[in-house]
């Protein structure tokens, strides 16, 4: 049974979006005859070399030195290889080539304070400052710079100076531990520290100069430290001094090799330290604005928002709404204080056309029952959810309760591309539970055990086909032995991401959580999407998280573990209604052997349930080395799984 459409765009909509247009200028210039978004799509990763040489001219890219091929790669392999080769440009360059003053660059808002709106020459001016203040520092090409800061003015102001002269950036958010940041920071040795001495959370003020003065300790490499706040501290410059600086020059951008690092993004640090995924200037670059302006179809004015932190790779992303000539909303804080309505009000009062937010946050406000009907939200015209699956009645609530003419542009993809591989398509038709389409590009199959591609089932997710914004190398990787068994670990030369997926009928994706995590009940393997799904629509149920361990005789044991409503207790009758639940919608093999309270579920910052970290913790590994606490959303939820292991143990 397929899943109900909920939205189909009309003809008029269609011909005026960025991808029709595209379609297009393909067909005219290459004399096509494609009008079929999946035409399009299959002839994109078909035809590698021309679809990118097709977006970058698209986008009037500037080159400073021309390629002189698309793309190398040995034997069709997916790893190592090589994009536009002997091609340089500037990132920064192409964010302010078209601005003008008649929309704003920035409108940033943190919490209850006052909202501030920076327009496109006051962005120019600080980025000049700070850039002089780099230069001044002997700051060049292929140096780091690193962050240590909030989603707010001054850590886009940092970036884009650091960029224009082909520095390194790299970033952590303030709820980072310091053992966390230095974790991260040590490997890549930085030359700049810039950092924020307060952020704000929860209508709470944390002041972190102690932090930032035991990191700047330990990072021996360091030159010189900028702190954006009014603390004294030996041997640093203040924010204040740079940004009031007279400073009598251009904005000069420094041209680098397409393949050349734009900024150090880190994995979940889950086992051993963080890995340092390393990503590409121009590969970034392109993929950014396809993903944005094709896909998203972000245009020059539109107002763009995605809820993010510094330290999740969805600012990198959201940042590049600036390619499009967009304004960058920025919300600093938390998303539910002073309560779930916040950050609704926030896109309502600021007419924003895009808003994304983790798919945690949409479930929150539906399960929360939050009336929206007086908010206007007139100016949405898409809807972004990322980070975990959004349930088939999380996508039915955003069209009930928000708005029912909206494309709802639910996205996966990752740190590791610093993008999506499967996402939203405003020429295409949205479903219940299912992402649109696999993205322009990107050559995505499933495949089941046996190694071969499948449509309507159950499949690994793998990807075909190299895509430019696959990462260069992770940093101080020796021989590529981390990046190779990070994706490569199939005996192919394709790349496993670690999802689970099904590619629909009609080219839909369902993500059915990490293959990592997935559920083995005789045999059978069943996405945990599915059991959150279901359980989660249960009222008494505020949250859940499964897992599914091997025992020692090879059975497996698959318990349950749910977050009532209101702190009620956990009854009888509720596990009975779980039970029947998980069996009425999906079969009884979805049924848990075992079902317990805690008080809360382990996520990320970035939003994503770690039913790894408690696996490890149900085969005896410390709740300090099975998850990275410092990066944690809330690493208090790991005790409630701790007792209840050692309770069964003693």
């Amino acid at each position: 049974m397929s899943n109900s459409k909920l939205w189909q765009p009309n003809p008029l909509f269609i011909g005026k979006t960025n991808l029709y247009n595209y379609i297009q200028y393909i067909n005219n210039k290459y004399k096509l005859q494609y009008n079929n978004y999946f035409d399009v799509h299959q002839w994109s990763v078909d035809n590698l070399e021309l679809f990118w040489k097709s977006i970058a001219d698209y986008f009037n890219i500037e080159f400073h030195q021309n390629y002189t091929s698309v793309l190398e790669q040995q034997n069709n392999d997916v790893f190592g290889a090589s994009w536009f080769n002997g091609a340089t440009l500037s990132y920064a360059e192409h964010i302010f080539r078209n601005y003008t003053d008649d929309v704003p660059a920035i409108i940033y808002q943190c919490e209850n304070q006052k909202t501030i709106t920076l327009s496109w020459s006051e962005l120019k001016t600080q980025v000049i400052k700070v850039q002089a203040y780099l230069l001044e520092n002997g700051i060049g090409v292929g140096d780091r710079v690193v962050g240590f800061l909030p989603y707010n003015i001054e850590s886009i102001v940092a970036f884009l100076a650091v960029n224009s002269i082909g520095a390194i950036w790299s970033c952590c958010s303030p709820d980072f531990g310091t053992e966390s940041v230095l974790n991260r920071f040590e490997q890549i040795a930085p030359k700049i520290f810039i950092a924020a001495q307060y952020y704000t959370y929860n209508d709470k003020v944390y002041d972190k100069i102690a932090e930032i003065e035991q990191i700047k300790s330990q990072l021996p490499s360091l030159v010189n430290t900028l702190i954006i706040g009014n603390a004294i501290v030996p041997n640093t410059t203040t924010w204040k001094s740079v940004i009031e600086k007279d400073v009598v020059t251009e904005l000069k951008f420094t041209a680098v090799d397409f393949n050349h690092p734009i900024w150090i993004l880190y994995s979940s640090g889950t086992t051993g330290k963080p890995k340092a995924i390393t990503h590409s200037t121009g590969g970034n670059l392109l993929e950014h604005y396809k993903a944005l302006a094709l896909h998203q179809n972000v245009k020059k004015g539109d107002r763009f928002l995605w809820y993010s932190t510094t330290g999740w790779m969805m600012w990198n992303y959201a940042l590049s709404s600036l390619l499009c000539g967009a304004t960058l909303c920025i919300y600093d804080g938390s998303p539910a204080y002073p309560d779930l309505y916040n950050l609704w009000k926030f896109v309502a009062n600021q007419k924003i056309n895009h808003f994304g937010v983790g798919a945690a946050f949409h479930i929150n406000s539906m399960k929360n029952n939050l009336d929206l009907s007086t908010y206007d939200f007139s100016a949405l015209i898409t809807i972004g959810s990322t980070g975990s699956p959004l349930p088939n009645e999380g996508f039915r609530w955003i069209y009930d309760a928000v708005k029912n003419d909206i494309v709802l542009v639910s996205i996966s993809g990752g740190t590791d591309v610093c993008s999506a591989f499967v996402g939203g398509c405003p020429m295409l038709p949205v479903y219940e539970g299912e992402i649109q389409c696999k993205m322009l590009g990107a050559a995505i199959e499933a495949w089941n055990e046996d190694g071969k591609s499948v449509v309507d089932e159950l499949g690994e997710l793998m990807i075909t086909q190299p895509m430019p914004s696959m990462p260069l190398y992770f940093w101080n990787d020796n021989n590529n032995e981390k990046y190779l068994s990070s994706y490569y670990e199939n005996g192919k030369q394709v790349w496993q991401h670690g999802d689970w997926i099904k590619i629909t009928k009609h080219n839909g994706i369902i993500i059915f959580g990490r293959s990592d995590a997935t559920l083995n009940r005789d045999g059978v393997r069943i996405g945990t999407a599915e059991i959150y799904s279901a359980v989660e629509s249960i009222d008494a149920i505020k949250d859940c998280l499964v897992i599914c361990n091997e025992q020692a005789d090879g059975s497996y044991f698959m318990p349950l573990f749910v977050v009532m409503n209101n702190d009620a207790a956990l009854s009888e009758e509720i596990k009975l209604e779980i039970k029947q639940t998980l069996k009425n919608k999906y079969s009884p093999r979805h049924i848990p052997d075992a079902i317990f309270q805690v008080s809360d579920v382990p996520y990320t910052i970035s939003g994503k349930k770690m039913e790894i970290a408690i696996k490890k913790i149900f085969n005896g590994t410390e709740k300090s080395k099975a998850a990275s606490l410092d990066t944690m959303r809330n690493p208090l939820s790991l005790n409630d799984f701790v007792d209840w292991y050692n309770n069964q143990n003693t």
